[in-house]
């Protein structure tokens, strides 16, 4: 081959799904055979990134938020010469290949974010570019722009029909990240076929409305239309940018271009070939030329972009030693000198003081402590922050040009609240804290699912947890949520029963870098538990005694949150044989030493008690068949707090008769 032509890179892409696809017996190779030209060009000619160093602090960030088209970037991270081999891409949708059906941030290098469920990338996408702009605000200084990366985001019709996308793109706009740029792949064919039934929008009159500057009728088949639409959105100050780009879903694919047939299965054995020769690929399946290599590599530059960054970076370090060390210990995950000595001299100052507060305050109280020492705290709330009380003194709005931007007010949009979160955590340099009434986590549910599959670092701040939010009625009060949020892998839940427990699950949300916790908290006030020295310390295990019987104990009374101190109260009247054990986290719990677990709660004692204002069913996983669960089945009704604990049967009275029922 002669010097390949952007066509020819191009179809390298198109083939290399083709053919990957095709091998799978599975898969969407529409969509990568019609972005691969607006693909081609971005990566060779724009996108600042080092395929040798995936992790560079200053790359720009690539998201394809349409992500069953995985095979458009596992096709470009292998040509541009990240670590993803040709065997990789044989093994397409393969068990414990480097290349699953849809991107994931944790198994391919090069990969930023999970996608998959359509449009959260896109707000993944959003809160990357949010962090670009507060880096740069933090750290930038004159003749030093050392925060100074784009977000790019590739994006499809479904994306924008789903309601996140609204979301997202209006606090885009608000926010003025005029270094995120989306390309729309407007080929009008989802799965059921052209879109004219189901997709009549004028998305471009939707995004100029939102604040973005929007560039329309771009032919994506077309470098030179592409260039200049990249072009005009890299002038933008003040606005993201929304690339409107005309494609063919199955680009080259003599039968099924232009279909829905090519979007999500194998165009057969007979088209690949008729798709061979009408783009004149003569190549056999998997085979790549060496001049097309050559010149994808050639063109990414990647090494010589983070040595001139570096040699910046190195200047930068001489006249700004505690910004540029603030900066790399935040890039490394690393939790400032000392933060964990304060933080356990605030929890065992809160013991020894013994407030009674509402957990939501003691939330806010840990917050106004925290904050303080940890620069990377980013958070806001959905609309409530009066009510979820996530202000703290220190909040500073990101609408503003502060260095220290600190607080997000995200209106009502709880759904892209939580998948901007999880790109502000996974950008790096931000630990992010999102919140609204634990009811509205259904809203934002799918989001929280992702945050535990990729391991983002975000924190889930959910109050108002139970029926004890009173006369707002069953509309607003939670009753399968907690249950519904632990059943998710790799989430930790905290319900803590006062403000030393929420002292200490916000330090465990904090301390906790390979995922996301979700913190419960109530509207009503709690009451101080007295605890030893060790028990405060065995709080950070999730579950632990409390109350400890005389003896081994006959009866275990076990709880969580406000249900405590009603557990401790029963267990007075109970006698002296009596254990009560707070188990604010049961994830935690579950993840201890069967040791430590069997001394909490010993098998040999079967006369078991579980309370919580919340579905019964979850629970007998720890008391047993044989054991007994006081909850609410139901939904709540309307009046006040200490109204509904009776009625719905939180009594003391109620406890202590389910324990003597048990055999």
């Amino acid at each position: 081959m002669t010097t390949p032509s952007r066509r020819d890179l191009a179809n390298a892409i198109r083939f290399l799904a083709v053919d990957a696809v095709q091998a799978a017996n599975s898969g969407h190779p529409g969509m990568p055979m019609g972005m691969a030209d607006i693909a081609e060009v971005l990566w060779n000619d724009y996108l600042s990134h080092n395929p040798s160093n995936p992790n560079w602090l200053n790359r720009d960030r690539f998201v394809l938020s349409n992500g069953h088209g995985s095979m458009l970037q596992y096709a470009l991270l292998h040509l541009a010469g990240y670590d993803l081999a040709l065997d990789e891409l044989k093994n397409f949708r393969q068990l414990d290949s480097k290349t699953p059906g849809h991107p994931e941030n944790f198994m391919t290098p090069g990969v930023e974010t999970t996608t998959g469920p359509l449009g959260q990338g896109f707000a993944n996408a959003v809160g990357m570019a949010l962090a670009e702009k507060l880096l740069a605000q933090r750290f930038n200084k004159p003749d030093f722009d050392v925060i100074d990366n784009r977000t790019w985001v590739l994006l499809g019709d479904g994306c924008l029909m789903e309601g996140i996308s609204h979301e997202a793109a209006s606090l885009a706009g608000t926010w003025g990240l005029h270094k995120l740029v989306a390309f729309w792949d407007d080929n009008k064919i989802s799965i059921d076929g052209n879109t004219d039934g189901w997709f009549t929008d004028d998305t471009p009159k939707r995004f100029e409305a939102y604040g973005w500057n929007v560039v329309r009728g771009v032919d994506g088949h077309d470098s030179d239309e592409i260039k200049t639409a990249i072009d005009t959105a890299m002038k933008s100050t003040d606005k993201p940018t929304l690339i409107c780009c005309r494609t063919t879903i199955g680009f080259g694919s003599p039968g099924k271009a232009g279909k829905e047939s090519s979007h999500g299965a194998p165009l057969g054995k007979e088209e690949v070939i008729a798709t061979r020769e009408a783009l004149n690929w003569p190549y056999a399946a998997f085979e790549i030329p060496e001049a097309i290599y050559d010149g994808w590599r050639v063109r990414s530059n990647g090494g010589q972009r983070e040595q001139q960054w570096n040699q910046l970076f190195a200047s930068y370090t001489r006249q700004h030693p505690e910004l540029a060390a603030e900066l790399i210990r935040r890039w490394k995950g690393e939790l400032p000198e000392g933060f964990v000595a304060a933080a356990d001299a605030y929890i065992a100052k809160l013991q020894a003081e013994g407030p009674t507060v509402a957990s939501r305050k003691a939330s806010q109280m840990a917050i106004e402590t925290f904050a303080p020492l940890l620069p990377e705290l980013i958070g806001g709330s959905a609309d409530l922050a009066h009510s979820n009380l996530t202000l703290w003194k220190g909040s500073k709005s990101v609408v503003s040009d502060d260095p220290n931007a600190n607080y997000i007010h995200y209106g009502v949009r709880e759904f892209a609240m939580t998948a901007i979160s999880n790109g502000l955590g996974l950008h790096e340099c931000f630990i992010p804290y999102d919140a609204t009434f634990l009811v509205f986590s259904d809203y934002a549910r799918n989001a929280v699912r992702m945050s535990a599959l990729m391991g983002a670092h975000a924190i889930h701040v959910y109050t108002h947890d139970s029926i004890g939010l009173g006369e707002d009625g069953p509309t607003h009060q939670p009753i399968e949520h907690l249950a519904a949020l632990r059943y998710i892998p790799h989430n930790d839940l905290w319900r803590p029963c006062d403000a030393v427990e929420s002292a200490v699950c916000w330090k465990e949300a904090i301390v906790r870098n390979d995922g996301p916790s979700c913190l419960i908290f109530s509207r009503q006030n709690l009451a101080h538990q007295q605890r030893s020295e060790q028990q405060v310390a065995d709080i950070a295990r999730g579950g632990y005694v409390l109350k400890d019987s005389n003896g081994a104990p006959e009866i275990i009374l076990i709880a969580t949150g406000s249900e405590v101190d009603l557990a401790v109260k029963a267990a007075a009247q109970l006698g002296d044989k009596v254990r009560v054990v707070s188990m604010p986290s049961t994830d935690v719990f579950d993840r201890q030493d069967a040791d430590y677990r069997e001394s909490v709660l010993p098998k040999a004692c079967r006369k078991r008690v579980a309370i919580e204002a919340g579905v019964t069913s979850f629970w007998f996983k720890y008391v047993g068949l044989d054991g007994a669960v006081i909850g609410i089945d139901d939904f709540g009704a309307s009046a006040p707090a200490e109204k509904l604990f009776p009625h719905f049967g939180f009594t003391v009275e109620k406890v202590v008769e389910a324990a003597k029922s048990l055999g």
